[in-house]
């Protein structure tokens, strides 16, 4: 094993240790690995700085943007409020009504603020029906992710791979220019210039289905009733003219790590903390005296004034327990924002057919293209805040995202992937001739990925493992592309723990669930995944 390698596979352990600790933030440990890298000769600055400029992250940010529009316009809230039954209720009948929406709002809009919305909508709407919210939110989640993973802009992660793609069909391309010839690279060979807008949606519909069924039908009976400490919380006079809020903290918070004695939240943001919930649990004692941390929810007694004025923060959610949302744009915007979102997903799918492309060479019209015109064009009509646009941006995920794409080239120039790869495909005594050779490697790239997604971050876990499903499709000299396919499902399937999904976390805090909550009802959802993935993807790429 030669020096490279080795250190690669150093790097990559201590980057894991640290991302599952949280010692830092994530896109500042993966910047740490990079820069580790880089003084070891293993890449380049041009190869460190590459991701930044990588169009699958642009268009992270663009969509980011998009989200935001979309979110203030007040179209999601009044989907809900619609589809939620009024009468005659049962736990069924509302998933009934409710799941296929949610899963299909989330094929085209970002998961985090569709739970962020729908969250407490469905907690109020639940407790004036009588029955248990828990029963709803974690399905929520889970709703949201697997229709995220039916399109190319359902998640961050498909696009982070469809980015990765991009990257290494420019390098094969330039490979093959300079050598005249002489290359002819893997990515070439195939045609792969990425992933066009419905490449997932024939595996992941019926993942998408077979998930809604589960949910719809089977959840229930393994979800908790609304827990005693969280109800006792809840029942707390409100003084007059106050409203009680839950407050999701978020990595910018600036009192992570201090007590409520020594950050002054009332002075700071005009709220009274009543309680902290952590883990699902509201913490008992004097928790005045305890040092709040990263996804912590306080729950606080504030003016009627307060959503307005700290709506758009972005070091913290706020949840408010009696449905007071704010005020939606004037119906012509409205219109515009959802005509503008329909013109992205549709100008998207048909700028990638064979007859656009050959009539408009001089410019590619996909999904960066027309996600910057909707992004321009709702900056101009003020769909949001044009002057605060920096706040609606997840830097983190940004650089994590930007990062990723030097890490996997450190690990393909290393032959650490490859040195992985060898050993994946040495699972089949041989892979050609073995009936079960192909479902044996898809299961193993499945299954690695989604260990390090549930432990650490799915889209830091979709780069660590785009290499190696790179180097098995090279050794086996078939389509790259079913098994990035694959490791895109896994990277997104993060059912079984709350920090696998940030929308888990969120749903965690708003309906004070225990980490084995998520292990009870995650694992049945993680196993549906798993089945239809290595099963259906050889089906549909003939492999």
């Amino acid at each position: 094993m030669s020096f490279p390698i080795i250190f690669v596979a150093i790097v990559l352990v201590l980057m894991l240790v640290a991302l599952m600790r949280e010692l830092l933030r994530p896109g500042l440990i993966l910047f740490t690995a990079v820069v580790l890298l880089l003084c070891a000769g293993i890449i380049n600055p041009e190869e460190a700085l590459k991701g930044f400029s990588n169009k699958g992250m642009i268009t992270v940010a663009m969509l980011y943007l998009v989200s935001e529009g979309v979110r203030k316009s007040g179209l999601l809230e009044r989907i809900v409020y619609r589809v939620l039954p009024k009468k005659n209720v049962t736990i069924t009948r509302a998933n009934l009504r409710f799941y296929p929406i949610v899963s299909f709002i989330s094929a085209f809009f970002n998961n985090t603020p569709v739970v962020v919305i729908f969250a407490p909508m469905i907690k109020n709407w639940a407790r004036k029906m009588k029955i248990s919210p828990t029963k709803f939110l974690i399905p929520l989640s889970y709703a949201t992710v697997i229709g995220g993973i039916c399109t190319l802009i359902g998640t961050t992660t498909n696009l982070v791979l469809h980015g990765m793609l991009i990257q290494e069909y420019k390098d094969e391309t330039r490979v093959f220019e300079e050598t005249q010839g002489a290359v002819e690279g893997l990515l070439l060979k195939y045609n792969i210039d990425g992933m066009h807008m419905f490449e997932l949606t024939k595996v992941g519909i019926f993942i998408a289905i077979a998930g809604l069924i589960y949910l719809i039908f089977f959840s229930q009976f393994l979800l908790p009733k609304e827990r005693k400490a969280e109800e006792e919380s809840e029942s707390q006079d409100v003084a007059p003219g106050m409203v009680r809020h839950e407050i999701m903290l978020g990595n910018r918070f600036p009192g992570l790590g201090k007590t409520l004695h020594e950050f002054d939240f009332y002075r700071r943001y005009g709220a009274h903390v009543r309680a902290i919930s952590r883990g699902g649990a509201v913490l008992e004692g004097d928790y005045m005296n305890m040092r709040m941390s990263h996804d912590d929810t306080l729950i606080a007694d504030a003016p009627e004034d307060f959503k307005k004025t700290w709506r758009d923060s972005k070091v913290f959610w706020m949840i408010n327990r009696v449905g007071d949302f704010e005020p939606p744009m004037g119906t012509k915007k409205r219109y515009l924002a959802l005509a503008l979102l329909i013109f992205m997903i549709i100008g998207a799918t048909v700028g990638e057919l064979p007859i656009v492309t050959e009539h408009f060479k001089f410019i590619k019209l996909d999904m960066f293209f027309f996600a910057c015109v909707t992004t321009i064009i709702m900056a101009w009509t003020h769909m949001f805040s044009p002057k605060k646009y920096t706040k609606y941006l997840s830097w983190d995920v940004l650089i994590t995202i930007a990062c990723a794409f030097a890490i996997s080239t450190a690990m393909t120039k290393s032959g650490f992937a490859d040195y992985v790869a060898s050993y994946i495909i040495a699972l089949t005594d041989s892979v050609r001739q073995s009936r079960w050779g192909i479902y044996i490697i898809l299961a193993a790239l499945f299954l690695i990925t989604n260990i390090f997604t549930e432990l650490i971050t799915n889209n830091a876990a979709a780069a660590l493992s785009f290499p190696l499903a790179l180097s098995v499709a090279e050794k086996l000299g078939a389509d790259p592309m079913p098994f990035v396919v694959c490791i895109c499902f896994a990277a997104s399937s993060a059912f079984s723990t709350p920090i696998g999904y940030q929308t888990n976390l969120i749903v965690q805090g708003v309906g004070g669930y225990k980490f084995t909550d998520f292990v009870k009802v995650g694992l049945p959802m993680n196993l549906i995944v798993f089945i239809l993935s290595v099963f259906l993807i050889p089906f549909f790429y003939n492999l």
